[in-house]
């Protein structure tokens, strides 16, 4: 992915430099033509390509969850201290929103999540993590670093900027709504458009890949604990078996998006846990099941929404004690 960190800031970059309806020009249209190659160059040198390399390796040794991005933050602040980079700290917890430019509108922001994964990893290399059951599985250790290298060639050109880029450091993208909190605590005032991008393993090492309407779904999530009643495996004409109620609410919710939504509007419902009993030979009393539901609009996650809670009414000799949706802005 390195050869994509170093073309990301630079397409962010083009965006900015180029007037989004400000009255005044700084650059003249025979030097705005040339901006894309100087950036270009830029990008390629080791002064940036290397200094984002080294800012991504550190953060992935040491990943931290969300709103407990400390040391990360900390990472970040000090990187735009020496920048000369003046921001905001703390927004949500750990967030930090930094500022180049005039001052003035237009405001555009570019945004990069800080956060790790509850997961332990498994690649054997030099750099990787040393926290015990966490790592940067998403490549949020990318982004801080794209970010980064994008405020470092941005500063150098500050004088161009015919407004304020806003570098917005999101903690807590991983399910636990940091997004809406930097949002309530103002990160995006006045802000007029917002660059965010994601690194991808699928695609060829530099390109970059976008497409014209939504691209990132919204995100939910959904627990539910079924009881029934406990016995012996082996007499279950004595008992009300939650796995086989559980069962039966799994393959109801997978019929919400394929007998129910429109083929042409992409929606999503997994279920990835489950947990109950502790014996082979032992019915258990309670079964718990969780996953996550996706869409593209807010009028399908709001369908989905509203169909899994009704998907109580499924016909079990068991109990659906709760079926709580809840729902991310990441």
């Amino acid at each position: 992915m390195g050869h994509l960190r170093r073309w990301v800031p630079l397409i962010l970059i083009l965006c900015i430099l180029i007037p989004l309806g400000s009255p005044r020009s700084i650059l003249t249209a025979e030097e705005l033509a040339l901006v894309p190659a100087s950036f270009l160059d830029l990008a390629r040198s080791p002064e940036v390509s290397e200094y984002m390399v080294r800012i991504r390796r550190r953060i992935h040794e040491y990943p931290e969850l969300g709103f407990e991005e400390f040391e990360t933050s900390k990472l970040i602040r000090t990187e735009l201290d020496e920048m000369g980079i003046h921001y905001r700290y703390p927004l949500a917890v750990t967030g930090v929103v930094g500022y180049i430019g005039t001052g003035k509108p237009p405001f555009v922001a570019l945004r990069a999540d800080m956060d790790g994964l509850d997961m332990e990893e498994r690649v054997e290399w030099e750099h990787k993590s040393k926290v015990p059951g966490r790592m940067h599985a998403c490549g949020h250790d990318a982004h801080v670093a794209m970010l980064l290298g994008a405020a470092k060639m941005l500063q150098g050109r500050q004088d161009e900027l015919q407004g304020t880029v806003v570098l917005v450091f999101q903690p807590a993208e991983e399910g636990a709504g940091g997004a809406k909190m930097m949002i309530e605590h103002g990160a995006l005032e006045n802000v007029s458009a917002i660059f965010g991008v994601h690194v991808a393993a699928m695609d060829p090492i530099g390109a970059v890949a976008s497409r014209a309407g939504p691209i990132m779904a919204a995100c939910g999530f959904f627990e539910a604990v079924i009881t029934g009643k406990g016995g012996h495996a082996a007499i279950p004409q004595y008992a009300v078996d939650p796995i086989v109620a559980a069962s039966s609410v799994i393959v109801s919710l997978q019929h919400l998006v394929s007998r129910e939504a429109d083929p042409l509007d992409s929606q999503v419902v997994t279920v990835a846990k489950f947990e109950g009993g502790e014996a082979f030979n032992v019915i258990p009393d309670s079964v718990t099941i969780g996953g996550t539901f996706r869409a593209f609009s807010k009028e399908s996650f709001h369908q989905l929404r509203q169909r899994i809670e009704e998907d109580k009414l499924v016909r079990t000799d068991a109990m659906l004690q709760s079926l709580l949706p809840s729902q991310s802005t990441q």
